[in-house]
């Protein structure tokens, strides 16, 4: 892969506010940042657009992708859904001379950070505790409680790799989290720091 742009990984359990935090990045134009948009295997939730959430794969193209080494960093998260970074998706945005936000699993995190450590910027956002991980999970009302309970089991094992990025954001004030991962991101794309609003 060319040499580009500089890579900024945000990872978490499900429901801890990544999302949200990477969205709020997005809007500062003096980051200079574009979203990676990861593959993944599963079936689109109502209202997801192919090629907008994720690219929609279908489980025997997914595999055929990862034989033929398309991905940057690939994981099975539960049986049969797979996530992934497509190579040809970073060189995308290197090419328009962008810095590349990932809001991704802490596998694939950890693996592009091992990948690129120089280029890569990993931040973990830890949610203030598992029970209200299960809270927001509930109230995002988008998956049974089977599913909820197994992100729930997920999110104990994904914690005890926190100490493996470089930085750890509790969410849990959101205005305080957003303004740490400002100054974090901008520090590591060195942009204008006088202000914090584009």
């Amino acid at each position: 892969m060319s040499k580009g742009g500089k890579l900024i990984v945000f990872s978490a359990p499900s429901g801890s506010g990544k999302t949200t935090i990477v969205r709020h990045l997005l809007k500062h134009q003096s980051l200079n940042l574009e979203f990676s948009i990861s593959a993944t295997s599963r079936e689109p939730r109502f209202g997801e657009q192919d090629g907008v959430h994720y690219y929609f794969l279908d489980l025997s193209e997914f595999k055929r992708r990862i034989k033929e080494d398309e991905f940057l960093e690939w994981e099975e998260v539960y049986r049969d859904n797979f996530y992934g970074t497509l190579k040809s998706e970073v060189e995308r945005i290197w090419d328009e001379g962008k810095n590349v936000i990932f809001d991704i699993d802490v596998v694939g995190g950890l693996d592009i950070k091992e990948i690129y450590p120089e280029k890569t910027l990993a931040v973990f956002v830890k949610p203030p505790s598992i029970e209200e991980l299960k809270i927001r999970l509930k109230k995002r009302k988008t998956e049974t409680e089977d599913k909820i309970n197994m992100r729930v089991a997920k999110a104990s094992i994904e914690l005890k790799t926190a100490p493996q990025f470089d930085h750890i954001i509790l969410n849990d004030n959101l205005d305080v989290a957003l303004t740490k991962a400002y100054n974090l991101v901008s520090d590591f794309v060195g942009a204008d720091t006088n202000t914090t609003e584009d």
